[in-house]
């Protein structure tokens, strides 16, 4: 394509990327909350309040240090609270502008127009960016994107123009990139690899430019390892030593590339194979060689743009392909939205592979781009509709894989939810069969346990998960809230206790221990604590609603009076608050209102 029709490109052509993509995830906006987006949004309680924001810097309550992205979401909380819209059209806008920035990308790169534009928009679709895009709490991935291509397109501009504030840009958009997600962490790598195939060597002063992007990556990729072993890995089993985690990593990387040639098949969770055999990842090993070779035979010609993609593909593998071990690998090897990045390469082979052909037969690269758009653009669309909520994601999960003890217990997650304990306690038990270690399996069926009034087994439960691990916070709060329940606050609050030395910041936690001190007579023990959950969560109306129960015992009634109203501009339809509420209005002599009150109370206990 000659210049003047490159340009006219542009507007159509964004125009074109951005129709694309929301043909493919325009649905999201209507889509809910899946899988651990409770953790990272809608149950993060350092997304309520200023002190939360100066948390996710300084002290981080999550199993990540991924601040810059904790704080866009705590943004998105101050916009649109827990309704998802807003954070998929934010996940959605973003992944777009990534596209967009990625054909930039190799258009500078020296690919010709048609072809760069064509890379971006297959990116855009990529059924394997489905999981990035429509998954809230992968903003970490969508938002990690256009800053690293910003460092990249910067750079580009430095070492074209030698202007330093090129250079401090794409130093400062890479920082930013890793305070998102620390897997963009191989930038330096890429930035060696380029240098070497636009000049054919290296040479000190690469090194050199490059230091500050290592050392950037050095502190970051090593808080974030710290962060993965001490929060996350906790105290499980060790996994595969560093051996068999490199022979896996050929598997890992050779899956990727299959999934991004050919994207069928796709899962929220993906099997985990067993480690090994030799002859396995010797094999992968060796058809990863074999096609490094055959591009590097032909570096001479169209082998040597190929050869920048084809390793930046492997080179941004090699944060998630199990050489650094994760919590994840509990679960599988492998998960779509760890290729997020390393797409790029691929597609940038398409791009490439594309422009070629349309220099000698246009209509042809037309055609063939047409057809592979609509393929891709068709897939994604259809697997993205599985995201819309959490029953729809995990009935198809379980329906993929009936193996896959993960998609079991998030199944059974959904029917609790539902008000089905005896379903949800089929499912869970058909993950513990399928994965007998799970410390999550066995606290969930303890709430399904619960649920079905059976505090005993549901004890047992939660005792078997601390057993497997004792950092999981959620089952120590469980077992406190069946002691409870069963009449027993004296021996409930130590276990609301034990949760919060585990997770400090535990609102729930906090709330709970105060209802188990106020029913022990403790009222201004219990206040206290109710005091502690709303300035971790000034959106819990049970913490209000507890609150004036205190304060209205302390003989306070006109706090108590305005704790009750807070809990129902909370939760409107919150029948103890009204009763409450009448109860205290009564107390201040205000009977007319008191009986609108009680009267309303009634009718919400009434509701279906």
């Amino acid at each position: 394509m000659d210049r003047s029709r490159s340009r006219a490109l542009g507007l159509p052509g964004a125009a074109a990327i951005l129709l694309a993509c929301g043909f493919v995830y325009g649905q999201t906006r209507n889509a809910g909350w899946i899988w651990d987006d409770g953790l990272y949004v809608t149950g993060n309680g350092a997304l309520r309040t200023g002190a939360g924001l100066g948390r996710i810097w300084a002290a981080p309550p999550g199993i990540n240090y991924f601040p810059l992205t904790e704080t866009v979401q705590w943004l998105q909380w101050h916009l649109w609270q827990a309704r998802p819209a807003g954070y998929h059209l934010t996940n959605l806008a973003l992944h777009a502008l990534g596209a967009l920035l990625l054909w930039r990308l190799f258009r500078r790169l020296g690919v010709g127009g048609f072809g760069a534009w064509a890379g971006g928009l297959l990116f855009a679709i990529h059924p394997l960016a489905v999981e990035s895009v429509a998954w809230v709490s992968e903003l970490k991935n969508t938002l990690s994107l256009p800053l690293l291509l910003g460092a990249m397109l910067a750079w580009l501009d430095w070492d074209a123009a030698g202007r330093r504030r090129d250079y401090v840009l794409s130093l400062a958009l890479f920082v930013l990139a890793l305070l998102a997600k620390s897997t963009v962490v191989m930038l330096p790598v890429v930035l060696l690899l380029h240098a070497a195939w636009k000049r054919g060597r290296l040479g000190a002063a690469d090194f050199r430019r490059t230091a500050p992007f290592f050392a950037a990556s050095l502190v970051l990729g090593l808080v974030a390892i710290g962060f993965e072993h001490a929060r996350a890995i906790g105290a499980a089993a060790p996994g595969p030593g560093l051996l068999a985690r490199l022979g896996e990593a050929g598997q890992v990387a050779l899956f990727y590339l299959g999934k991004c040639v050919l994207p069928a098949g796709l899962m929220p969770v993906y099997p985990r194979w067993t480690p090994g055999p030799f002859w396995a990842d010797a094999a992968a090993w060796g058809v990863l060689a074999v096609i490094t070779l055959f591009l590097a035979k032909r570096r001479h010609g169209w082998g040597r743009g190929a050869l920048l993609g084809w390793f930046f593909f492997l080179i941004n593998l090699a944060p998630i392909a199990g050489l650094v071990p994760m919590a994840y690998q509990r679960i599988s090897w492998v998960a779509d939205h760890f290729a997020y990045i390393s797409l790029i390469g691929i597609a940038g082979l398409a791009a490439g592979g594309l422009d070629r052909l349309w220099r000698r037969l246009p209509a042809a690269a037309g055609f063939l781009l047409g057809g592979i758009v609509l393929l891709l653009a068709g897939e994604s669309r259809a697997y993205a509709a599985f995201f819309r909520d959490a029953p729809s994601l995990w009935a198809e999960a379980v329906r993929r894989d009936p193996q896959a003890w993960l998609a079991r217990n998030n199944l059974g997650k959904v029917e609790l939810d539902r008000g089905r304990p005896a379903e949800a306690a089929a499912d869970f038990q058909a993950a513990l069969r399928l994965e007998p270690g799970s410390a999550e399996a066995h606290a969930n069926l303890g709430d399904a346990r619960l649920a079905q009034g059976q505090s005993a087994a549901a004890i047992a439960e939660y005792a078997a998960a601390l057993q497997l691990d004792p950092t999981l916070a959620g089952a120590q709060y469980d077992w406190g809230n069946a002691l409870l329940q069963g009449g027993r606050p004296g021996e409930a609050a130590p276990h609301y206790e034990a949760a919060l030395r585990i997770r400090p910041d535990y609102a729930s936690a906090e709330n709970n221990l105060g209802l188990a001190l106020a029913r022990q007579g403790r009222w201004d023990d219990a206040l206290a604590h109710y005091q502690a959950a709303l300035r971790f969560d000034p959106n819990l109306p049970e913490a209000w609603l507890n609150r004036g129960n205190a304060l209205f015992s302390l003989r306070r009634p006109a706090e108590a009076e305005t704790d009750f109203r807070q809990a129902l501009r909370l939760n409107p339809h919150y029948a103890a608050a009204h009763h409450n509420l009448g109860l205290v209005l009564a107390a201040l002599g205000r009977e007319t209102e008191a009986a609108a009150e009680l009267a309303e109370a009634e009718r919400e206990q009434s509701r279906p």
